[in-house]
C-alpha cells in the first residue's frame, strides 16, 4: 500500500488496546470509516502478547523509548491554519516503568548456542533496570510476536467458516499437546485439532513419589521462544462476563478458542489447596467437615438471589465484608474460602461489594465447566485482534508503526478536525479515540494515575501438583500486613499454547504500593524455589523452580473522569489502558459508553449479516460478500465438558 492515506474518514482511532479495538469495530460495523492507527509495531499495546523474544525486544524498546529525543514541529506547523491550533501527542510511551528481570536457569554453553546466535541480530545491553544479567546480555534477539505486522496491514486472516451459528465452544483443558505445533516457521496461528492423547498422560514420578523434573535451560527457553505468548496484562474471562456476551452477539467468538480454567486454589497457613466450587465439589472435598459443607452450601445459595433477603445484610451495609462472613457463622476456613478464592476481594471491601462478588461468581458456575474462568487460547492479546480483524472485514484501515504529530484543533468551535501523521499527512474525521497513553503531559497535567504491579515467572512445575500436568489455576495470596494489597496469581499451562512444554507460565498482578518487585517478591518466595545447579538432584524441594522472572510496574487508567483532562476537545474521546481487575469488564463497558455517545441511534456491534442474505445494488443475485474470504475463524473443538451458551447449568439452586 502506498505510504498516502485517504484523507477523509468518520472516525480516526489512535491506539489498538481493547477498549479501541472493540469500539473500532463497533463503528466499522455500523457503516462508519474507520482508520485505527497505532505507534507501536503490533496489536494490543498493554494488552498485547508476545513470544520469549518478543519480550525481550519488547523490554529493549523501552529502555531506548526513554531516550528519545523531541522531533522538531517545524516539519508540519506550516499545515496548521491561523483559526486553527495543535494539540500535541506524546511521543514516547511512559505506562511502564521499574523493569526488572532475573534468570535463574542456568546456561549450558553446548545446548542451543548456534540458535541464539542465529535469533540475535543486534547487540545490545540488559533489559533490566537492575543488575544487568549476563545471559540478556548475550542474548537479545529482536524476533517478535506474530502481532507484529507490517504498516498498513489488517489483521484479517485467511478462509471463514460456514457455520451459520454463533455458538462459543471450550475446548478441554487436556487435549492434545501436539497443539505447540503452531511453533513452526509460520507466524499464522493455525486451527487446534483433536488427537493426540499425551496431555492426558499421568505426571511421570521418580522412586520419592515426585513429579520428574526435567533441566531446563535458558538457551532451551530461547530456542523455543515461539512457543511461549507471553501477556502483559493478567486477565481471565467470566463465562456470563460482558466480554463473552459481547464476542457471542457479535460473532466475534468466532475468531478465537478458549479453555476451562480448571482450578481455584487457596493459600493458607502457608499451604496451597483447591477450593471446591460446584456442589458436586463442595460435598466431594476432604478438606471441609461435613458441618462445614452444608453451613457452606447454605451461604452460597443465600448469596445466588441475597438481594430477596435484604434482612440478611442490611444491618451491615456500613461494615466489611470479611466482617460480615463472621456473623454468617461461617468457620475461619470457610471465611477464608469466600473472602479470597470465591469472591476474591480484599478484605476491606463492602458487605455489598463482597455479595455482588460472590453471585457473579456463582452464576457464572457451570456455564463450561467447574469454574467461572475462561482463557483465550494463544493467550489475551488475541482478544484485541479480534475485534481489529472484524473491524478490518467491515473496511477499517489499519497501520501499526504509524505516529501521530498531533490533533488540529478549531480555535472558534472547540473540536477537533483532524490529525497530522509523522509523514506530515493531514486526515480529517468527525470523531477522534485517543488511548490515554497518547495524550501529552500538558493534556493530563491534572490526571492522578494509579499503578498496578505485575510480574511474570517461567517455571518448571505447578504450584499444586496433581494427576495431570495440563491445569489452569488461579491463586489469591492474602495481603500480610493491613493496609497492602492481595496478590492474584494466575497459572497456565503448555495446553493454552503460552509456553513450552514441561514448563508452567505464572502471571502475578496485585495494585500498587511500592514497585512491582517489592509488591510481589515476597509472594513469588513463598510459592517458588530460584532455580540452582546444586538443587537440581534434591528431590526434597518440593516447591516449583523459578527460572526466570520479569517484574514491572504497569500505569493504571481507569476511572479517570474526562474532566481530568484538560483542553480536551469535545469530539475527542479518551479510552483508558488496562485494569487491575480480574476480567475486562470496564474495558467493554467504556467502548459501549463511548460509542452510545458518538452514534446514539447506533446498535453496538450487532452481529454481522450472513453473506448469503447480503444484496448488493442493482444485482438480482446475491453474491458472496466482499471481504469474506478474508475472514478467518480459529476452529473450535467440541468436548465432552464444552457446553453452549444458550443453556447454563446453575450449580446451587435448590
Amino acid at each position: 500500500m502506498a505510504d498516502q492515506l485517504p484523507t477523509e474518514f468518520d472516525v480516526v482511532i489512535i491506539g489498538t488496546g481493547l477498549p479501541e479495538s472493540i469500539l473500532a469495530a463497533a463503528c466499522s460495523r455500523s457503516g462508519q470509516r474507520v482508520l485505527h492507527l497505532d505507534s507501536r509495531s503490533y496489536y494490543g499495546g498493554n494488552w498485547a502478547s508476545f513470544s520469549f523474544s518478543g519480550l525481550l525486544s519488547w523490554l529493549k524498546e523501552y529502555q531506548q523509548n526513554s531516550a528519545i529525543v523531541e522531533e522538531s514541529t517545524a516539519s508540519w506547523q506550516g499545515l496548521i491554519h491561523e483559526t486553527e491550533e495543535a494539540v500535541t501527542l506524546r511521543k514516547k510511551d511512559e505506562t511502564i516503568q521499574h523493569t526488572e528481570v532475573f534468570c535463574y536457569a542456568s546456561q549450558d554453553a553446548d545446548d542451543g548456542v548456534e540458535e541464539m546466535e542465529a535469533l540475535q541480530k543486534s547487540p545490545s545491553s540488559a533489559t533490566s533496570s537492575a543488575t544487568p544479567d549476563p545471559l540478556h546480555s548475550a542474548c537479545l534477539p529482536e524476533e517478535t510476536h506474530s502481532l507484529h505486522a507490517a504498516s498498513y496491514e489488517t489483521p484479517a486472516k485467511d478462509t471463514p467458516k460456514s457455520d451459520g451459528e454463533v455458538s462459543l465452544e471450550v475446548t478441554d483443558v487436556e487435549d492434545t499437546l501436539a497443539k505447540e505445533e503452531y511453533c513452526g516457521d509460520e507466524t499464522h496461528i493455525p486451527a487446534v485439532s483433536d488427537g493426540d492423547e499425551d496431555g492426558k498422560k499421568p505426571v511421570e514420578k521418580d522412586s520419592t513419589d515426585q513429579p520428574k523434573r526435567k533441566k531446563i535451560t535458558y538457551s532451551q527457553i530461547v530456542k523455543e521462544s515461539r512457543r511461549f505468548n507471553i501477556d502483559l496484562v493478567s486477565k481471565l474471562l467470566y463465562s456470563q462476563g460482558l466480554l463473552i456476551d459481547l464476542l457471542i452477539k457479535s460473532n466475534v467468538s468466532r475468531y478465537a478458542e478458549f479453555k476451562n480454567v480448571t482450578r481455584i486454589l487457596a493459600f493458607r497457613e502457608g499451604k496451597v489447596e483447591q477450593v471446591p466450587c460446584s456442589r458436586a465439589d463442595v460435598f466431594n472435598s476432604k478438606e471441609l467437615t461435613m458441618v462445614e459443607k452444608r453451613i457452606l452450601m447454605k451461604f452460597l445459595t443465600f448469596c445466588l438471589d441475597y438481594e430477596q433477603h435484604p434482612d440478611q445484610y442490611q444491618a451491615f451495609v456500613q461494615c466489611s465484608f470479611s466482617e460480615y462472613l463472621k456473623t454468617k457463622k461461617l468457620t475461619p476456613n470457610l471465611q477464608h474460602f469466600v473472602l479470597h478464592s470465591i469472591a476474591m476481594t480484599e478484605s476491606s471491601c463492602s458487605t455489598i461489594d463482597g455479595l455482588k462478588a460472590t453471585k457473579n461468581f456463582l452464576r457464572c458456575l457451570g456455564r463450561f465447566g467447574n469454574t467461572p474462568f475462561l482463557f483465550p487460547l494463544y493467550g489475551q492479546g488475541e482478544i484485541p485482534q479480534c475485534f481489529c480483524r472484524m473491524c478490518a472485514v467491515f473496511g477499517g484501515i489499519y497501520c501499526l508503526r504509524h505516529k501521530v504529530q498531533c490533533l488540529v484543533v478549531d480555535k472558534d468551535s472547540g473540536k477537533c478536525k483532524a490529525i497530522i501523521d509523522h509523514l506530515g499527512q493531514r486526515i480529517n474525521a468527525k470523531y477522534f479515540i485517543v488511548e490515554d497513553s497518547y495524550l501529552s503531559e500538558e493534556t493530563c497535567s491534572n490526571v492522578q494515575y494509579k499503578q498496578i504491579s505485575r510480574a511474570v515467572l517461567i517455571t518448571d512445575q505447578s504450584i499444586l501438583k496433581a494427576d495431570s500436568d495440563q491445569q489452569i489455576s488461579i491463586l489469591v495470596v492474602p495481603p500480610e500486613e493491613s493496609g497492602t494489597c492481595a496478590v492474584r496469581v494466575t497459572e497456565l499451562c503448555s495446553s493454552t499454547m503460552t509456553c513450552m512444554k514441561d514448563t508452567y507460565l505464572v502471571h502475578l498482578a496485585c495494585s500498587s504500593s511500592k514497585t512491582a518487585r517489592e509488591d510481589l517478591e515476597s509472594v513469588v518466595k513463598k510459592l517458588f524455589t530460584p532455580y540452582s545447579e546444586t538443587e537440581v538432584d534434591q528431590e526434597e524441594c518440593t516447591k516449583p523452580r523459578l527460572l526466570w522472572a520479569l517484574y514491572f510496574n504497569m500505569r493504571d487508567s481507569s476511572g479517570i473522569s474526562r474532566s481530568s483532562y484538560e483542553g480536551l476537545p469535545s469530539n475527542v474521546y479518551v479510552c483508558s489502558g488496562p485494569d487491575c481487575a480480574l476480567g475486562s469488564e470496564h474495558a467493554v463497558k467504556q467502548a459501549e459508553t463511548l460509542f452510545q455517545e458518538m452514534f446514539p441511534n447506533e446498535e453496538f456491534c450487532p452481529p454481522p449479516p450472513n453473506p448469503e442474505d447480503i444484496i448488493f445494488d442493482g444485482d438480482d443475485k446475491q453474491p458472496e460478500a466482499p471481504g469474506a474470504n478474508n475472514i478467518i475463524m480459529a476452529k473450535v473443538d467440541s468436548s465432552e465438558g464444552s457446553k453452549n451458551l444458550e443453556s447454563p447449568e446453575k450449580q446451587f439452586q435448590n
